[in-house]
């Protein structure tokens, strides 16, 4: 079962370190234990964002690629 997503990122055409630097500021305005779902266009993503819940202590609860498109869900650390 999918967990309920409280934020949406859209950080589709942003190049290395946009869509992290745009995950970062997202995620102070929310609070612990929320979820957001990252969309993203540059490859890059698929090592910066793992790095960075791994960095922050938040869960990183899903990572796909569908036809060129990355999503992540992230669940904010408690």
């Amino acid at each position: 079962m999918k967990p309920e997503i409280d934020n949406y990122l859209d950080t589709s055409g942003l190049l290395c370190p946009e869509p992290v630097m745009m995950l970062h500021q997202a995620v102070r305005a929310m609070s612990a234990g929320q979820v957001i779902e990252v969309t993203a266009t540059d490859p890059s993503t698929t090592r910066d964002i793992p790095k960075f819940c791994l960095f922050l202590g938040h869960e990183l609860l899903e990572q796909q690629e569908r036809d060129g498109v990355f999503f992540y869900t992230i669940a904010l650390k408690k």
